[in-house]
């Protein structure tokens, strides 16, 4: 399970590089710029990706491997990244002032793709081990 845990850490990071060099830079000091701290507090970037990993190891890639269904680790993976994304925009949205709903969106979508994403690689390697 370890071994497992430390696959999925590494292709979400991997799968979330893309967002974080190529898109959120720009998308996040252009939407909520005012909000944003100087220098982002890596601890809780770090505790995030760990979560991340954790929850997608329980509620995705062993249920996915136990019933040898890829479509189950898509579509569970999306979803537990539309709950967990919406957790935090929602949150937002209804919380601070100037937060806005096109990143909220945006956001929304990324989380979805990208744990989707993230559940069907990982599956796809430990399919067949």
């Amino acid at each position: 399970m370890i071994k497992e845990y430390l696959v999925i850490l590494i292709i979400s990071l991997l799968v979330d590089m893309f967002w974080h060099i190529f898109i959120a830079p720009k998308l996040f000091r252009t939407q909520i710029g005012h909000l944003m701290a100087k220098k982002a507090k890596m601890y809780a970037a770090i505790l995030f990706y760990l979560v991340n990993a954790g929850a997608i190891l329980v509620f995705v890639i062993n249920p996915s491997i136990e019933k040898q269904d890829f479509i189950y680790a898509i579509r569970n993976g999306g979803f537990l990244g539309f709950s967990m994304y919406a957790t935090y925009n929602f949150t937002n949205l209804a919380l601070l002032k100037d937060w806005p709903l096109k990143l909220t969106l945006l956001d929304l979508s990324w989380g979805t793709f990208s744990t989707a994403t993230t559940s069907l690689i990982v599956f796809r390697i430990f399919q067949n081990l």
